[in-house]
């Protein structure tokens, strides 16, 4: 494999800095997802933790250094998941976090970062407008931005994830990943084609938000104007040339869905793992909804993402999702 931005011996000793709260989360085959789905299905939980999602792999990384570097002060941009990982890893070590998100991101997201500690501050606008005045902040005040994707620390955390895929799983074909900004996608994607070249790297995003895949695709970036999904989690415009770099490299393919797949995800970890999921961690199963001839027969790992969800949203799409074949 090509060299990417990832190294191995980092992404080890990252698990040496992250608290064992977010490590060695659940890994196991889901046979109740089965019958539906055609394939088999192994489960990779990242919301069994304080944060309910795997962003805190990367901020445990960033705020270990900060803390180590005698730094008090840091500001992200965040649809949630980041901003809550941060506040939580912040405040363990004592340093003063702001996060940007857009005022009409998730309230459940929103609610939980201000209860952490955080500093928040909302914008009439979307994600990519939040990163803009994150790094104003950056600049005026002189403090860290944590850029996430572009942050290696970021992928590098989440990368470890991989590790413990490679540590605790019987052999897969294929691990299905969320793919936003793209620090899941590339550090898992790193250490699997690393240790396990023969699996595939399949990323997923929804067609409302297409800018990472559409850029996969082309070789190039590519940015779009707006996005409409319900997965806010990845919904980004602008993809980091860096980051895309790092994503050639690794990734086997990136595939669109449709967002009455990833209800219908939604609906099956519900009905038959027991799971309350965010859309986003919804789409590796949406993948296998649309294409079961792709998967059929095929044992694959799809990486749970996040369970942070606004409840009167998730019952609004779940209550009318069908429970049988989209």
């Amino acid at each position: 494999m090509q060299e990417t931005r990832l190294d191995i011996s980092r992404i080890r000793a990252a698990r040496r800095v992250i608290d064992p709260i977010f490590l060695d989360t659940p890994l196991y085959r889901c046979e109740a997802l089965e019958p539906d789905l055609g394939c088999g299905v192994s489960i990779k939980l990242e919301t069994a933790n304080p944060v309910r999602s795997f962003k805190a792999r990367g901020t445990e990384v960033v705020a270990s250094l900060l803390a180590d570097n005698g730094s008090r002060a840091v500001v992200c941009a965040s649809a949630g998941n980041l901003g809550q990982a941060l506040a939580w890893s912040g405040r363990g070590r004592g340093l003063d976090v702001t996060v940007v998100a857009s005022r009409f991101a998730a309230a459940a997201k929103l609610d939980r970062i201000r209860a952490l500690g955080a500093s928040l501050e909302l914008v009439d606008g979307d994600h990519e407008m939040a990163r803009e005045r994150a790094a104003a902040i950056a600049r005026c005040d002189g403090i860290r931005l944590v850029e996430d994707s572009l942050d290696i620390e970021t992928c590098e955390g989440a990368a470890t994830i991989g590790l413990e895929l490679m540590d605790t799983a019987p052999s897969f074909d294929a691990v299905l990943i969320a793919l936003g900004g793209g620090a899941l996608a590339t550090g898992v994607g790193h250490v699997v084609k690393a240790m396990a070249p023969e699996a595939e790297v399949i990323c997923i995003q929804p067609l409302g938000a297409p800018a990472m895949t559409h850029s996969w695709h082309q070789r190039r970036v590519v940015t779009t104007d707006s996005t409409d999904t319900i997965a806010d989690g990845v919904a980004g415009r602008r993809p980091i040339p860096a980051v895309l770099d790092d994503l050639l490299l690794v990734a086997d393919d990136a595939v669109l869905v449709q967002e009455t797949s990833i209800i219908a995800g939604m609906r099956i970890l519900l009905d038959h793992a027991g799971l309350v999921v965010e859309p986003s961690a919804a789409l590796g199963i949406a993948a296998i909804l649309e294409d079961r001839d792709r998967f059929a027969g095929r044992h694959m790992v799809s990486i749970v993402c996040g369970s942070n969800v606004d409840m009167d949203d998730y019952h609004r799409w779940v209550g009318a999702a069908p429970a049988h074949r989209p």
